[in-house]
């Protein structure tokens, strides 16, 4: 137990190397406040001697490498010595009341509010404790230093992860990434965001990290001459406008560039195939300056100029962003901002720290983040829920959710990519069940159109609505898709039911049995040890796919008492089962190949989504067959009515009211366009993809004659084919 009278001062002759070095990272502190630091140290080595990192390293290196990577922000020696001291109240015999009496209350305040902190296990941000994870934002709320010291301790542990276990590393990299790296970019510290992310990027998936980083370091070898020419000809254009600037290249991370990828699609060589650059001048006014010159040397693209000076983004990052078109074929992403700008989007909240608990000066991201911290206390007060208060901060703190406006003005946080129906079910089950469509900005959208953070969202109801399969085919909430399955679960309706029946029947056919030939007594005791109350829910749950029929008809036959032997099939077991489209619940239609009433049709059974229904020369259906026991025989009844999608790939001469002239023959057709999106365009020609409903594969045919007539179109083809 480290005694409270103060001793004499630490000889600098006998520190260790990583103290020295502290030292001298905070020598920007009075010499009073840098012998206090040097304090923390004795104190912290004392309370802490026996305990040794995973590493073999005395324990305090630790604490003291958290120190110094606060002391790099240039934070307040108060900040510096509850770094060095954050695991002396959970790990040690010192009681905050020794804390306290020593280096004084606002310390000993920092160290307990960082070791409640350190008390939280995340395993992944879904997983996250509501009631802990509401603590660690509090604790935020009460004075920002504590969440620095957490990032702190997080970056220095991520840097030295290699001495745990494998387990260990994946958790840790895991909660790195979904937890602390997106506090750390609503905090504006861009700079710990990068290096989280990278460590946890390196750590969680070792063999993508270096896969991406060699090919990185390939593409800057064979581009080092033209980013020399491109940063040249900047510098060039901005001295000759005598405006002072600072002109550096951009190199994208191994994270950026994975998660691009993944999340957009894109190759490797597409995200690449950009010279990004940062200007740095010495005010805002030059900022504008500068802008103007390096658009009159390369000209910008269309639509790609944001302006974060006037208007800030939500973490106080402000910054000029163009794109130009280069001299070698691949545009230019250029940020023009003033140091201090440069410093506040490196750091955040951490950049010329000066901290003030009521006024005073603070730069763009303090300012944001407190007023944010402060809306988070008065959202908690009024929110008794954990849970739901955590709702009302993800939409601030994670990039992928989106946040959207009701009528009432209300907010409801959606994951990305949501839906309007999404929405409607985030509203309620009841306005979900009965959504025909939505009013996003006062415009009229079908239900699966997507939304955007910011959007007024309204739902249109009907009482004659109610939810189809084909809901969950863009659903992407967990609500509206257990409301939905519920739904369908629930009509236990005659279709499922029958075509169940129709399924099992045919199964048992095949092994030569029959539904009738199955005693009560069987039937009874199979349904008990399924769980299931009816046959009902038996034959309901093959329709939906939740059970194969080959394996329930098999273990009917079995229990029966019967040998299964295979050929023994009735004449008509390789009947195909017809369908007419109606059948609710049960049956949904493959994106993939849109079958149509006419088309030769296969089924698959997809667990909880019934039968899906593809052409037989879909590409996907040699995958399909690789599953036989899923594969349904099915057929089109004679008289099929309702209206189906169908995809038509159109050619066309790129000239005005193009568009309105096909669109006017396909509604001569009778067809209804759903959708219509350009999927390659030129000065000369463009090919469009339409979406529409129509009735069967002869009318489709009527379709396509009718837009090949306009004489506007080169070529017009089913889509795919």
């Amino acid at each position: 137990m480290p005694t409270t009278a103060a001793p004499p001062a630490a000889d600098p002759s006998v520190l260790p190397p990583y103290v020295l070095a502290l030292k001298e990272r905070i020598a920007y502190l009075p010499e009073p406040q840098v012998a206090r630091v040097l304090r923390a140290y004795e104190v912290g080595a004392r309370a802490h001697e026996g305990q040794a990192r995973k590493s073999g390293e005395p324990y305090i290196t630790h604490p003291v490498a958290v120190a110094g990577i606060l002391a790099e922000l240039g934070l307040d020696a108060e900040t510096i010595i509850a770094a060095i001291l954050h695991d002396t109240l959970e790990d040690t015999a010192l009681s905050r009341t020794e804390l306290a009496s020593e280096f004084g209350e606002t310390v000993a305040e920092l160290v307990d509010g960082v070791t409640k902190l350190d008390k939280m296990r995340f395993s992944s941000r879904q997983e996250a404790d509501a009631e802990s994870f509401r603590k660690m934002l509090l604790a935020m709320a009460r004075d920002l230093r504590v969440i620095l010291i957490k990032l702190a301790d997080r970056l220095h542990n991520m840097r030295t992860l290699g001495a745990k276990d494998a387990a260990s590393r994946r958790r840790i990299a895991r909660e790195t990434l979904e937890i602390y790296a997106p506090i750390a970019q609503r905090l504006g510290m861009n700079k710990f965001k990068a290096e989280l992310q990278d460590l946890g990027f390196r750590a969680l998936y070792p063999d993508r990290y270096r896969v991406i980083s060699e090919r990185i370091r390939a593409a800057l070898g064979n581009r080092r001459e033209a980013m020399a020419k491109i940063e040249n000809a900047l510098s060039a254009r901005l001295a000759a406008e005598h405006l002072p600037a600072r002109v550096v290249g951009r190199i994208k991370s191994p994270w950026s560039i994975y998660s691009k990828m993944r999340n957009e699609h894109k190759s490797f060589a597409q995200l690449m195939d950009v010279y990004g650059f940062r200007v740095v001048v010495d005010s805002a006014m030059r900022c504008y300056m500068a802008l103007g010159a390096v658009h009159s040397l390369y000209k910008p693209v269309d639509r790609r100029f944001k302006d974060f000076i006037a208007i800030p983004k939500a973490n106080g990052y402000q910054s000029l962003h163009t794109v130009l078109l280069g001299p070698f074929g691949a545009p230019i992403e250029v940020q023009v901002r003033t140091e201090e700008m440069d410093q506040v989007a490196e750091r955040g909240v951490a950049a010329h720290w000066a901290y003030k608990t009521e006024s005073g000066p603070a730069n763009s991201a303090q300012a944001r983040a407190r007023e944010w911290l402060s809306s988070l206390a008065d959202s908690q007060a009024n929110t008794p829920s954990p849970a739901e208060f955590i709702e009302n901060v993800k939409i601030d703190l994670f990039p992928d959710e989106v946040y959207l406006f009701t009528p009432r003005g209300d907010i409801l946080s959606l994951p990305r990519n949501a839906t309007a129906l999404d929405f409607a079910y985030a509203v309620h089950t009841d306005v979900g069940d009965h959504a025909v469509a939505a009013r996003v900005d006062k415009k009229l959208v079908p239900l699966r159109t997507r939304l955007e953070s910011g959007q007024l969202v309204e739902i249109i109801t009907a009482p004659s609505a109610l939810p189809n399969p084909a809901w969950l085919e863009f659903v992407v909430t967990g609500k509206a898709r257990t409301a939905i399955r519920q739904h369908l679960k629930r009509l236990q309706h005659e279709d499922a039911v029958d075509f169940g029946h129709r399924m099992l029947d045919r199964a048992l056919d095949a092994l030569g049995s029959s539904l009738d030939a199955i005693p009560p007594a069987v039937l009874d005791r199979f349904l008990q040890d399924s769980k299931l109350h009816r046959l009902e829910e038996l034959l309901a749950d093959i329709a939906l796919g939740n059970r194969m029929p080959d394996q329930v008809a098999t273990q009917l036959v079995a229990a029966r008492g019967e040998k299964v032997r295979a050929g023994k099939a009735a004449p008509h077991a390789s009947e195909k089962i017809r369908i007419t489209g109606a059948e609710r619940g049960v049956l949904s239609f493959a994106n993939c190949c849109h079958p149509l009433p006419g088309d030769e049709i296969i089924g698959y059974l997809s667990p909880g989504k019934g039968i899906v229904v593809h052409r037989v020369e879909c590409p996907n259906v040699a995958e399909l067959r690789k599953s036989p026991e899923r594969c349904v025989a099915i057929e089109w009844d004679r008289d099929v009515q309702g209206d189906f999608k169908a995809e038509l790939r159109i050619e066309v001469i790129n000239r005005p009211g193009v568009l309105a002239t096909i669109a006017a023959a396909i509604a001569a057709a009778d067809s209804n366009i759903e959708n219509v999106e350009y999927v390659e365009r030129d000065a000369a020609a463009a090919t469009l993809l339409f979406t529409m409903e129509v009735k069967n594969r002869k009318h489709l045919a009527d379709v396509i004659r009718r837009v090949r007539r306009t004489g506007v179109v080169s070529g017009a083809y089913r889509y795919p084919l």
